[in-house]
């Protein structure tokens, strides 16, 4: 597979996209004694870990290459549902 193969692939992950979901609950309840984006940042990594080399979808690629490719589409799965989050907040005060 081609990393833009992996990339879409990524993407379309229901299981990554549940955790990033996850990710900004946790982060949003966490803000006070934290700061929001120390989690984030966490969470992002450790999901770009968690799936590859647990689940071991590698696909014939390189484990880091996958897991670089990962943290890429967390970051855009990631703008996305902040995205999302800042238009509700506005839409709703």
């Amino acid at each position: 597979m081609h990393l833009v193969d992996i990339y879409l692939a990524q993407l379309a992950d229901p299981f990554r996209v549940g955790l990033l979901v996850a990710l900004l609950f946790t982060a949003a309840n966490t803000e006070a004694a934290l700061n929001r984006w120390i989690p984030i940042g966490l969470g992002l990594a450790f999901v770009a870990v968690l799936i590859p080399t647990a689940i071991g979808t590698t696909a014939g690629m390189d484990l880091v290459h996958t897991i670089l490719v990962g943290l890429v589409s967390n970051l855009t799965i990631l703008a996305v549902l902040l995205a999302v989050r800042a238009a509700y907040l506005r839409l709703t005060s």
